[in-house]
This record gives C-alpha cells, structure tokens and sequence, in this order.
C-alpha cells in the first residue's frame, strides 16, 4: 500500500496522538498519508477512491462512523484500537507502527464482512423511503416512554411472529457480537452471510432469535405502542411512529477488513476482548 487514510476520533486524546505517530511514520518511509475525521463523511467520500486503504484511530463508534462512507466506496480497512474493548480492531496502539509497515510491505490478507441496508418505509402519505447502510445492526427500539411495543415481523412473504417488547435487533455476523448478543441472540463467524433476528425482552414470546441466510428480506413493522426509533448502528436514529415499517436485508458488496499477517484469529480475538468486559 502506498497512500494511506487515517481515520480519527478528534474527542479521544489517545486517537489523535496515533494520528500524529502514524502521519509522522507515514512521511518517514514515503507513503503518501492523509486524515480526517470519522463522522466527516463528505471528506471521506472525496478522500478515498484515490487511497489504498483506510486506518481507524478510535473504538468501535469510530469504526461505525466510518463505515458509512466504506458502504459507498470500497477501500479495505483496518482498525487500531483506542478505545474501551474495541471489537472491531485487529490492532492495540502499541502495535501501530509494526503493523503500517506490514501494509507497505502487502503482508496482509483481506476478510470479507457482510453488511445490510435498512430502507424506512413510512406509513400512508407521508415522505416518502430512506435507505441506510449499516455493518453491525439495525434495531427498532421504544423511545422515552416505558412502554413496550407491537412489532410485526415477515420474513419475505411468510408472517414470522408478532412480538410484544422493548424492540428487535436486525444483525450482521459483525453485529452479533452487540447488542443482538446482550439481547440473547447467537454469535456468528464474521464472514458468514446471515442475518440475526432477536427480539428484545420479549413478552411471552415463543419464538427468540433465529438466524437467516443472504437471500431473505426481513420487514418489520410497528404494528402499536408508542413512537419508537430504528437505530442505525447505534449512531443514526430515525422516527417511527405506528404503521411504519423497516425493510433489511444484506448488501451484495461486502466490506473488506484488512488482516494483518500474524494478526489473531476471530475467535481467540473475541476471548480477549470478552476478558475486558466488566463482570
């Protein structure tokens, strides 16, 4: 790899001195570098058709915030951990330089990531569809009142349940190990092609988390309750209100995360990062 992007957390003091340590790295040995921020999206989107790959200085929040502009671009990335746990990151701070001349040197593999596109279809007249992109989930959750909801949900053309809850989850293999995991639902190997769907604390409910392949559409709607919002990898929020619904299903185009060579298996990885959770 020879242009690197760096994107960066600017509210995490350890974030930006990765930044500066890789720029400074970066310059060193020739390779042509940039940065920017992660929620900078229009930046991003300008930035990287001409990069190689693209560096994430932050934690999982970071990595989500760029993920929006890799849905439209596709450039493989790679995440350097200065968060909390950090589950999408391959890479803790110590081991940033050792791994950037890993990619100048192409020692690395690519692991291909499935992600999924929720489009909103509101109810009656009113504005009309959006469709978002998201790597780990979309979740259709209660607002501010303490009342559980009615969602309705169909898989394809087959009525699946009609769930009484605080909401459901919608997840990617990258996804199950968030909040569809503290829901009850399954961990996935990150490079299966499957949807999660989970429900959260549902009522009296027989049927909990099921798993799907790539080919299948799931639609859910809120059938009655409050107004509630679905969740867009837990950093875009969008309303609903009764009668809407949300349509998910996998995006063909996968997101490529880089793998450093050397770098931990998924599972072994995974055990590491449970181990900073706290108890």
């Amino acid at each position: 790899m020879r242009r690197l992007g760096f994107a960066f957390n600017p509210t995490k003091p350890q974030a930006m001195e990765l930044r500066e340590q890789a720029l400074a790295w970066c310059a060193g040995q020739g390779i042509d570098a940039w940065s920017a921020e992660a929620n900078a999206l229009a930046e991003l989107l300008e930035r990287l058709p001409h990069t190689d790959g693209l560096v994430v200085l932050g934690g999982d929040g970071t990595f989500l915030r760029a993920a929006r502009a890799l849905a439209m671009i596709d450039v493989p990335v790679l995440g350097i951990n200065s968060g909390r746990v950090g589950f999408l990151s391959k890479v803790e701070p110590d081991g940033l330089e050792s791994t950037l001349a890993l990619l100048r040197d192409d020692a690395y593999s690519v692991e291909e990531r499935m992600m999924l596109q929720a489009t909103i279809l509101p109810a009656g007249e009113r504005a009309g569809s959006v469709t978002y992109a998201a790597l780990n989930d979309a979740a259709i959750v209660r607002g501010a009142e303490v009342r559980v909801v009615r969602l309705q949900v169909v898989i394809d053309d087959s009525h699946l349940a009609n769930y009484v809850a605080d909401g459901l989850v919608v997840a990617t293999p990258t996804g199950s190990t968030a909040y569809s995991f503290s829901a009850g639902g399954p961990i996935l190997g990150p490079t299966a092609r499957n949807l999660v769907v989970t429900p959260i604390a549902a009522y009296l409910s027989s049927i909990r988390s099921i798993v799907l392949g790539d080919t299948h559409t799931v639609i859910v709607r809120l059938v009655d309750g409050p107004a509630c919002v679905v969740s867009i990898d837990g950093r875009e929020d969008h309303p609903l209100v009764r009668g809407d619904a949300v349509e998910i299903q996998p995006l063909e185009r996968p997101l490529r995360f880089i793998e450093p060579r050397d770098a931990l298996p998924f599972w072994d990885l995974l055990r590491r990062k449970a181990a900073l959770l706290p108890a």
